[in-house]
């Protein structure tokens, strides 16, 4: 039995039984997606991101930055894409971690497999993936964004393009490891309130795009022509993936607001890789933090960096959508 199950059975009660409506209906199969999905998505939003919160105790960024000072090798790489999934980011925080990795003894290259696993394989897309689509595809989704990061961070390491860095950012003093060095132990009673703040924190912030992404997703689900939806963007139209992330590179959304739509669009019949590659471009190529990274990255880097994630994205969409057939 699915451990949701009860929230199943909750949804088909408030459909039949309190508004009176079949489940095969327009309004009533919304009103089924909505009421399923929200307690769902919200259940695992909450321990995973309680998970993830007590692990970032023991992985602060100054932590992180001595950890991956100087290892200049593929490991550099694949530790960075890993360790950005349990530790915190966010847009407006990409700049003060761009510079403060590089000036820690970070390579180039190994601070960009971090700043593309961060916002791109964090506890929330992680929960709501679970949550919509599965642990399976959970699964490919992060290991497909972990060898994203790694690889495109290792290509831009092995082009050496330090020199696209803007240079105010090499004469900043550099960082006194030993001065961060100094925080206070924490018991594990006291990590587990720490990621209790941080679930509370999370869940206080995204709940809104939440609730909004899936009331979209169960407007699609109830009411949106399945031939419609498979004429522009399914599995026939060849170029539907990199369609998907062409228009998904200059926008910004909440991946809390985006994944519940991207759900609604795969019951629909769109392909799985074609839906996961959009919300891949918008939340590792999102208009806002590239605005942000011009402020330490030449137009040479960016324009780099950028044509590679893209290329990456649409690499990954074909590839997902062939292993989900």
């Amino acid at each position: 039995m699915s451990p949701f199950a009860l929230f199943d059975w909750l949804a088909r009660w408030l459909v039949t039984s309190v508004f009176g409506l079949g489940l095969d209906s327009h309004l009533g199969a919304s009103i089924h997606f909505f009421f399923y999905d929200v307690p769902k998505v919200m259940t695992l939003l909450i321990g995973i991101s309680f998970l993830v919160g007590t692990l970032q105790t023991w992985l602060q960024p100054e932590s992180v930055r001595r950890w991956l000072g100087g290892r200049r090798t593929i490991l550099g790489n694949v530790l960075a894409a890993c360790v950005g999934i349990v530790t915190p980011f966010c847009s407006c925080s990409a700049v003060p971690l761009f510079i403060g990795f590089l000036k820690g003894g970070v390579p180039l290259g190994v601070t960009f497999s971090y700043l593309i696993s961060a916002p791109m394989v964090n506890e929330v897309a992680v929960a709501l993936l679970w949550g919509l689509f599965g642990f399976k595809v959970t699964a490919t989704y992060v290991a497909f964004g972990v060898t994203l990061a790694i690889a495109a961070g290792f290509i831009i390491g092995m082009l050496r393009l330090e020199k696209w860095v803007e240079q105010f950012i090499w004469q900043i003093p550099a960082v006194d490891a030993d001065a961060e060095a100094s925080t206070p132990r924490l018991t594990l009673r006291e990590r587990a309130g720490e990621g209790w703040r941080s679930s509370r924190e999370i869940f206080g912030s995204v709940w809104p795009y939440i609730v909004l992404g899936i009331g979209v997703g169960a407007g699609i689900h109830g009411y949106v022509p399945e031939d419609l939806i498979a004429r522009f963007a399914g599995p026939q139209n060849a170029f539907a993936v990199p369609i998907a992330v062409l228009v998904g590179v200059p926008l910004y959304a909440n991946v809390a607001g985006v994944l519940p739509i991207t759900e609604a669009l795969a019951g629909k019949g769109l392909p799985l890789g074609t839906v996961l590659s959009f919300t891949m471009a918008v939340t590792a190529l999102s208009l806002p933090e590239m605005i942000i990274l011009r402020k330490v990255l030449r137009p040479q880097l960016l324009a780099v960096f950028i044509a590679i994630m893209t290329a990456g994205i649409i690499g990954v969409g074909y590839l997902f959508n062939a292993l989900m057939t």
